[in-house]
């Protein structure tokens, strides 16, 4: 009877019962595609999105881009209530467009305003790949071309973030015609003396890459994250040769010139502070005009 008290009882890994995979709340982990490490979704967040294990930056949808960057309490939304039309009655276009509004909070792939950056006025323009992977529809690029008006007009930089899969197919030519649009404004912006910052995150891609990505006069990106036009499968299918491992990264287009600087995320608005603080921009009785 001794014995029996005595010997180890072997001791087995139960399976949580469906109730009570119910009771953790969903999101409350966060598994890092790179390292692989899981973390609490609220200390990544805390962390601006940055894995703390191996630097890996993640996503940010355009809210917690606007609380990372702008000075707290200044930034002044534009357009809010602007909302995408289905001009070539795509099918379950606009239920899709609603879906994504209840899921992001937001009205469209990407939100634009006002507001201080280190005690610096500025106008930004935020795409949000949460949004129809942040695609570029009629609404994006009218917004985006307000927006630079609106830098214009107040004789402010304008700073765009994009993240982006391209143009949006549910609106055809309509779609591909704010490349044009954007790019137009921006020159204007330009001749006028605007300054024009654009920084790249993951993605940047298609018609966005082409065409108001590729603009600013500081062209900078976070790292590792994919920039380009055309598919990596498309173009090896096409050119019939291997690419570099490392093609259409930040770092590889910063190897050959494509970009002035790739710069972490804990580093991105002292550096933003910093350039507008160089061109002393601080209002309308400094604007530098041609």
């Amino acid at each position: 009877m001794l014995k029996e008290f005595f010997v180890k009882k072997k001791k087995y890994a139960s399976i949580p019962s469906e109730q009570a995979k119910q009771d953790v709340p969903e999101g409350i982990m966060t598994k890092c595609p790179n390292c692989k490490k899981i973390m609490y979704t609220k200390e990544l967040s805390k962390n601006d999105k940055v894995c703390v294990n191996c630097n890996f930056h993640h996503q940010m949808n355009a809210i917690e881009r606007i609380n990372s960057l702008m000075d707290q309490g200044t930034f002044v939304e534009y357009d809010k209530g602007m909302i995408s039309e289905n001009p070539l009655g795509f099918p379950d276009y606009l239920e899709k467009l609603e879906k994504d509004r209840k899921k992001t909070k937001i009205n469209e792939a990407v939100v634009t305003g006002e507001g201080y950056i280190k005690d610096c006025k500025t106008v930004v323009a935020i795409m949000d790949s949460t949004f129809r992977m942040g695609s570029m529809g009629s609404v994006v690029g009218e917004k985006i071309t307000r927006a630079i008006e609106k830098a214009m007009e107040l004789k402010v930089p304008f700073i765009i973030f994009t993240a982006s899969g391209g143009a949006r197919m549910q609106e055809g030519v309509l779609s591909l015609m704010q490349m044009a649009k954007t790019s137009s404004a921006l020159k204007l912006f330009s001749n006028q003396g605007g300054l024009i910052i654009s920084v790249m995150t993951h993605p940047t891609t298609g018609g966005v890459s082409a065409s108001f990505a590729s603009l600013g006069d500081y062209n900078f990106a976070e790292p590792r994250a994919l920039i380009g036009f055309a598919g990596r499968r498309i173009i090896e299918q096409t050119i019939r040769e291997d690419l570099p491992e490392d093609f259409q990264t930040a770092e590889f287009l910063l190897k050959h010139g494509q970009l002035d600087a790739v710069i972490h995320r804990h580093e991105l608005r002292e550096t933003l502070g910093d350039i507008l603080d160089i061109h002393q921009v601080r209002g309308d009785d400094n604007w530098l005009e041609n």
